[in-house]
This record gives structure tokens, sequence and C-alpha cells, in this order.
């Protein structure tokens, strides 16, 4: 397609994005303002948050693949959209009825050859189709394969709905707070980058090929590979490897298979990819998980998977050693070095959050609580205080969410931390953590010890200047609000208004009538001009407003 043909699609396409979501945006202004330039903003409740999150997922159902995907995406950042939008969209399901037999041909053909000479048979049907891609089945030398194949004519759809996206981004931006509008102006680079790395087939092969041979010496976890020979950026062929939906409880125990070792065996995989080894499978929706007769686990469709650095695997588990322990500092620390903390933030109101989470996941018995309510907490506040969520981070929370989700769903008792800490002492985490601690107050009593020496004489020297009236205190006010100059403004305005009053009466005694009238609506203007500034928000010089037990209750009362 032409430079033209491209502006034109995605000019197309931005109308009709604007079009399906002017009803969802006219709402939201009319949250901010009532009249939207003026009047009181509105605060609207958790019911009415989900409705409108329904409203969004509706029109991006309706604009088609990219779109699909943007929610798929804004679902994992609740740095971005508050938590009733992160339910709503979390449900998005990527299936939509695949292409035409006919297109499909045409690309296998195009990227392999002949279907007749590269596959012993070929079946027209797709067994699952998705926005970017459907998959086949299929027999290379009598043994069953899976085809995936990238939907015909979604590149172009694809660069002209970026394109939409990036100008939809920028027009919402004067509409949106700063600390929203960190995390917009990244979105869009960030969904470029993963839905061109979810369409490039050679790029899932080989993530898919890193994963399996870091599950080599684990019989139960089963990730197919790439057959080479069958694969191309636009078609990836894998051995096909059966199994029942994992969530499907019945089935599984029909077959006599252990739901709670199932969950177990889940739970350590994904410890072991995202903590261990640093580079993991990151959309384990139901689909994408399925369990065999012996309990194995199979792991399919790798377009989503993520990295995750040495650095910040390190924190991960600080997080959550702080978790095992009840150690707020540890959680918040651990939160505040991986760059999730804006440099606003407040550490002793979200050392408070992190409390009442923790406090509130404990329930009757202090030793059962899960993760994902920490997690969820946490997500909560996001979107209220000053947070940034970098986009492999988001993806790891959302991973840990849904994997914990799937292992209550096997088994309602599951203790998610129970098996986080095994796997933590198996691997050596916990050790390192208490040996860390020990080194930590060994530095403090070090400290502390050359302080003991140094304090005496320097107290010994202060209270000699004071007994000789030589001590001298500075002290600087801070004054964000500017109250401190309006309040000099304020008196420096009435000293004026004073001598005009006087310089009125005596021109007035004088006989002067002209010179008179003028000081009159001079001292008028002046005046007008006081009385505004009394009449205008009193912001003072105060401390900031706390988010208290008594307000997060409250909240959650109303969800």
């Amino acid at each position: 397609m032409s430079r033209f043909g491209h502006s034109l699609r995605a000019s197309w396409r931005f109308l009709r994005g604007s079009i399906a979501l002017v009803p969802f945006i006219w709402i939201i202004l009319r949250d901010r303002r009532r009249f939207i330039l003026i009047g009181r903003g509105r605060s609207p409740g958790y019911e009415d948050q989900q409705h409108r999150a329904t409203m969004l997922l509706e029109a991006l159902l309706g604009l088609g693949p990219t779109f699909i995907k943007l929610g798929q995406l804004l679902s994992t950042r609740p740095d971005v959209l508050p938590p009733a939008y992160i339910d709503v969209l979390s449900q998005l399901q990527d299936e939509v009825p695949p292409a035409p037999w006919s297109a499909v041909e045409r690309i296998i053909e195009e990227e392999l050859g002949p279907i007749d000479e590269r596959f012993d048979s070929f079946e027209t049907e797709a067994i699952s189709g998705a926005s970017l891609g459907q998959v086949y089945r299929a027999t290379v030398q009598d043994q069953p394969v899976a085809v995936k194949v990238r939907r015909p004519g979604v590149e172009g759809l694809v660069e002209s709905d970026l394109v939409a996206i990036r100008w939809t981004l920028r027009l919402l931006l004067p509409f949106i707070d700063e600390a929203r509008a960190f995390s917009i102006r990244n979105l869009a680079d960030e969904f470029a980058r993963t839905i061109r790395q979810e369409m490039d087939y050679e790029r899932e092969g080989a993530m898919m090929e890193e994963i399996g041979a870091n599950f080599d010496d684990d019989p139960m976890v089963r990730i197919p590979g790439r057959i080479d020979h069958l694969s191309s950026e636009r078609v990836l062929t894998m051995p096909y490897i059966g199994g029942v939906k994992v969530t499907d409880v019945d089935a599984l125990r029909n077959k006599g298979v252990d739901t709670h070792e199932v969950a177990r065996r889940l739970q350590l995989a994904y410890f072991q990819m995202i903590v261990g080894d640093g580079v993991f499978h990151a959309d384990p929706h139901p689909g994408n998980i399925a369990i065999q007769d012996d309990g194995g686990i199979v792991f399919y469709d790798f377009g989503m998977s993520g990295r995750v650095d040495a650095y910040v695997r390190d924190r991960i588990v600080d997080f959550y050693l702080g978790v095992l322990n009840r150690d707020t500092d540890a959680i918040l620390d651990a939160l505040i070095a991986i760059g999730t903390l804006g440099p606003e933030a407040d550490r002793e109101v979200m050392g408070e959050l992190i409390e009442v989470a923790i406090e509130d996941a404990r329930g009757r018995d202090v030793e059962r609580y899960r993760v994902q309510q920490v997690v969820r907490r946490i997500e909560d506040s996001i979107y209220e205080f000053p947070f940034r969520l970098p986009a492999h981070l988001a993806l790891v929370i959302r991973v840990a969410t849904v994997v914990e989700g799937v292992c209550v769903t096997l088994d309602p008792e599951y203790d998610f931390v129970a098996i986080a800490s095994e796997y933590l002492i198996a691997e050596g985490y916990r050790e390192r953590g208490i040996n860390r601690y020990v080194e930590s107050v060994g530095d403090e009593l070090a400290d502390a010890a050359v302080s003991s020496v140094r304090i005496p004489p320097k107290l010994e020297a202060a209270l000699d200047r004071v007994e000789r009236q030589n001590l001298r205190v500075e002290a600087n006010v801070i004054d964000d609000s500017q109250t401190i100059k309006q309040a000099t403004g304020r008196l420096i305005t009435g000293i004026v208004l004073a001598a005009l009053i006087v310089s009125t009466a005596i021109l007035y005694a004088f006989a002067d009538p002209i010179a008179a009238a003028i000081t009159v609506v001079l001292a008028l203007i002046i005046t007008g001009l006081l009385l505004r500034s009394f009449r205008r928000r009193r912001r003072g010089i105060r401390a900031r407003p706390q988010f208290t037990r008594q307000s997060l209750y409250r909240r959650r009362e109303e969800e």
C-alpha cells in the first residue's frame, strides 16, 4: 500500500474509532465538569464505572483486531484505568471468526510452498481463531502438528490502527491529569512494540524453544517445540499436544487428576519462569494451558512472552519475602526499588495502604492469605496515587493474579503463599533474605557504635555555645501554596487602599472633585481586587490529606 493509501486508511480508522468512542469520552468529560466547560465534577461509583467500562469494551470489539489487543493491554495497566475498568476489560477474549481458507492457503504456500508437498494432510477448518492468527491441525510424517498462520491482511490493518491509536491518545492528554499522562505517553509505543512482537512468529518460536529448554529437567511441564523447516515469520508449525482445559475441573477429576497438585505445579512453573529464569509465558488465560491425563501441564501460545532482568527479579523476591514475613517496609522498599513509585508519592500513605491490605488479606487465619489480595489492593492504589508501572512489571503482576485465580479454581482451599514459601526456601532465597537482614542489623549496630563515640563531643560543643549565648538557628519556611506571598500582597493592597481613601478625603476637602473622583474609581478597583483575593480557594500551609484506613474501608463498602 502506498504512503497516501496508508495515511488515508489511518485517517478512516481514526474517524471510525472516534465515532465509536464519542459516547464514552462524552461521559468522562461530564465526570470532570457537569457542563463540559463549567460546573463541578462528579465521582462515579464502582457500578457506574463498570457500566462505562462495558461501553468501552463493546466499542473496542466493534473496531476490530488491533483495538481488541489494545483492550487486553489496558487490562494489565492499573496505572491508566481504575479497578472497575480493569475487571471488565480482563474478560476480553481474543476470539474472532477465522478468515476464509483460500486467503490462509495463499499465505502458507507463499511462506512454505505447496501444502500437499509439505504436509501429509491438512484440515481446512481452524481449531481456534484470534484477531492476529488462527490455528489448524495437520500431519507430518504421520505425526499430528498444529499450524499457526498469521491472519490475512492483518499487517496493513494493524499499522493503520497504530497510527489512529497514537492520534487518539494524543487527543486524550489535555483531559487527564499529569499522573495518568505519564503512562499514556508511553502506552502507544509499548502497544506498538507488543503487537508487532506477537505477529512475529519467528520470535514466538524462539521464545517457546528457550522457555522449553529451561524445563528440560521437568517432565511434567510440556512445551511444544518449533518445527524449523515448516516455520517462518508468518507461519509457525509445532507438534500437536492435546489436553483438557485447565479450568475444566470436573473433567480433570473424572480422569483421576489431582487438581491441587496441578495448581501447585503451575505456580512453581511460573515462579521458575519469572524469578529463576527471567523469561516467561505472559498469557496464562485458561485457553492457553491444558492438562494431560498424568497431570502434566501443556503451555500454548507464546506470542505474549516477556523477560525480567536480574535486578527486577531480585526485587520481586524481596517483595514476596516481605509478604511472607508480613513486613510492610520490605514490601514498600521492593516496590520503590523497582521504580513503580513516582517522586510525588507519600511513603507513609503507601505504607499504611499495604499494612491495611495485608491485615485485610489475613482474615481469620493469619497464616493463610493470598498474594493476589495484596497485589489487588496495590493495583487499586496505582490509579489513585502517583505510581509508575513499567511495562514488564505490568505483565508480571497480571500473570501473578491470573495464575492465582486459576489455582484457586483448581482448588478453592489453595494456599498461594505456602507454595511461594516452598519455592523460596527450596531455592535458598529465604535464607538469603535472612542473611541480608542480619547483615543490615550488623551494619546498623556498627553505625550506632561509631555514633556513640562521635556524638558526646559534638553535644558538649553545642551545649557550650548555648551557655555562651552563641547558638544561632536558621529555619527555611517552605510555602508551596504561596500563602505567605498572598498574605503579603493583600497587606500591600490594603495599605494602597487606605492611602487612596485618605487622598480622596483630602482632595474632596480642597474642592477638587475631578481628582477626588479619579481616586474613588481607583479605590473601588483596588477594593474589588482585594475582595476577589479573599474569595479564592484558600489553600494555606497544610499537610497532605492522608489515605487512611477509614477512607479505604469506606471505598470498599461503596464498591
